[in-house]
């Protein structure tokens, strides 16, 4: 068995953490070979969202993310099917598109004009008889795995084994089916924020519950004593509930008080704020108004790029529309709020003196993804940085 499989079969049978009662060492939130090697054994592998099925609705309709210098193509076929491909010709590794979408009844290479279909087929190479060694049906653009989840798009750049986004959503499906996620449609363009931290630390601040009284006010106001965090295998449920505080601001009172009802949900998920992190880089917010999904993308061992979407379903009423705009001013608070805290936390991080920190026993969700950075990768389990070189020991 190797030391993957042996990693996922520890992680699946939820084996005892001999560092559960730890957090995961400092040096790891910034240390060059570490990254890569979660780059590999980590990213790489894992899911990760792309666009709704209604973001390309026809033939050669696409959708670009760019991650691990990597940039992936969802595209739309002439049969109606969705597939992805790595970015790149296969004659001299020409990015065949720009920007993060488009529509191309055929891809065509800017540099030397080869062509390739919406299915990937190689079907157009000018002066094709000056090439000794082409065969066009080996010089298709290389495939990426998709995965079509509720109406939303995934792709993965390798296999490695782990759970598809079904599976690991599959204990919260009676839950999510009553928001219709296959009707909604995108209201606003794809955001992009940089962050100097490393990626870990952006998940580690979205599952963790004991920052939500200290430092975040409007939250506090707007959830009471009602927000929760739940670790389920590959996933994190964190959730709270609206309550009446005559303590709220503005926007909190607004959206509290205007919300309209939405009829195919439940009186419970009405006012609930619900939550989902996503193994390992990947979250969604749920709301009765709308859902955001964001993902934080590593671009270096201190720094990662949040990507942002926001859908919703079709719904012309004004109330709805203001309460939207209100839950963006409570959250552009709380984003702020956020990335004041990570990015203290990453200068905290790059001191020496820093190992590792106790965690409390109601700190599942960091918990959870501490226990699968540790299998994945058992140097996280030293307080220190090793000797350098450390990754490469018996390899060579």
């Amino acid at each position: 068995m190797g030391k993957l499989d042996q990693a996922f079969s520890e992680i699946e049978a939820e084996v005892a953490d001999p560092d559960a009662d730890f957090s995961l060492p400092g040096w790891i939130y910034h240390d060059p070979e570490f990254f890569a090697v979660e780059m590999d054994r980590v990213i790489r592998p894992s899911w990760q969202i792309v666009c709704h099925e209604s973001d390309i609705p026809n033939s050669g309709d696409y959708r670009t993310i760019d991650y691990l210098g990597e940039s992936v193509i969802a595209i739309r076929d002439d049969q109606g099917r969705i597939g992805a491909f790595t970015n790149v010709c296969r004659h001299r590794a020409m990015r065949l598109v720009a920007g993060p979408s488009g529509c191309a009844r055929k891809l065509v290479c800017p540099y030397h004009a080869w062509t390739f279909e919406p299915d990937g087929r190689l079907t157009g190479v000018p002066m094709k008889g000056d090439y000794p060694a082409l065969k066009l049906e080996e010089n298709g653009l290389h495939r990426v795995e998709v995965e079509l989840w509720r109406g939303f798009v995934f792709v993965r750049l390798e296999d490695a084994g782990f759970p598809s986004v079904a599976e690991m959503m599959a204990p919260f499906e009676a839950e999510i089916e009553p928001y219709k996620f296959e009707a909604m449609r995108r209201i606003g363009d794809v955001r992009t924020r940089d962050r100097a931290v490393n990626w870990k630390n952006v998940g580690d601040n979205y599952s963790d519950n004991l920052h939500i009284p200290v430092s975040h006010d409007g939250l506090t106001r707007l959830f009471g004593r009602t927000y929760r965090i739940e670790a389920h295998g590959w996933a994190d449920r964190l959730y709270g509930d609206v309550v009446a505080d005559e303590r709220q601001n503005l926007w909190e009172k607004f959206y509290r008080k205007h919300l309209p009802r939405v009829e195919h949900l439940s009186d419970e998920a009405q006012g609930r704020w619900l939550y989902y992190k996503l193994w390992p880089n990947m979250a969604f917010d749920i709301y009765a108004d709308q859902i955001d999904f964001m993902q934080w993308l590593p671009t270096s061992p201190t720094t990662c790029v949040l990507r942002e979407m926001v859908f919703a379903l079709p719904d012309d009423r004004r109330e709805m529309k203001l309460v939207r705009y209100a839950n963006w001013r409570i959250n552009r608070v709380v984003n702020a709020e956020d990335t004041c805290l990570i990015t203290n936390v990453q200068n905290g991080m790059m001191s020496k003196s820093y190992g590792t920190g106790p965690l409390a026993q109601s700190e599942v969700c960091l918990r959870s993804f501490a226990r699968k950075i540790r299998a994945l990768i058992p140097e996280a389990r030293q307080p220190y940085p090793p000797a350098p070189g450390w990754s490469r020991r018996g390899q060579e």
